[in-house]
């Protein structure tokens, strides 16, 4: 049960309605994060505006994804890691025994995706003072310093829904329950 206010269509306030219908219309169905949310319309814009920005960066779908399945194992977000293991696996075709390694932060066993998933772990476990090491291992394998800033992005925007998630209790859709720890 969340303990936050966790809105539908009829419920939300009228600023966070168009947001609502938009989530529904692209999900068809209302994920609970966007009925968190909603309690704030602000921080609810923020979420999708960010969303859409970091779909923009040069990091691809699979790189954006281990991005946000680490940050939400390590801020302990059921609801991130379950509809980032979804998308994981139905958008970015990452086989599920990648899925599965990301969900426990382990080793994925492909070089780029580990790499990414090093370097975010440092920069959320240092609050971005990595290591010069922990840079140039994210730049030896074949990254730039334009892709260190996404990594940091795509985690700030981690850090919203992870957070509030985690203030809210928000429990995890049924159509998102079969990408749990576990499940995949």
């Amino acid at each position: 049960m969340s303990r936050l206010t966790l809105h539908t269509l009829d419920s939300a306030p009228a600023d966070s309605r168009p947001f609502v219908e938009k989530a529904i219309a692209n999900n068809g169905y209302l994920p609970n994060l966007i009925g968190v949310l909603a309690n704030a319309p602000q921080a609810l814009e923020t979420y999708l505006t960010v969303s859409g920005i970091n779909a923009r960066t040069s990091l691809t779908l699979d790189e954006r994804e281990v991005v946000q399945l680490t940050a939400a194992n390590i801020h302990g977000c059921d609801f991130c890691t379950a509809g980032h293991s979804a998308i994981a696996l139905k958008k970015a075709n990452l086989a599920p025994e990648v899925v599965r390694a990301l969900q426990t932060n382990a080793p994925t066993g492909v070089a780029k995706l580990d790499a990414v998933q090093r370097f975010a772990t440092a920069v959320i476990a240092r609050r971005g003072a990595v290591d010069d090491a922990d840079l140039q291992a994210f730049i030896d394998a074949g990254y730039n310093q334009q892709q260190a800033l996404e990594v940091v992005l795509g985690i700030s925007l981690a850090t919203l829904c992870n957070f509030a998630n985690s203030l809210a209790g928000t429990p995890v859709n049924p159509q998102l329950q079969p990408y749990l720890p576990g499940a995949v």
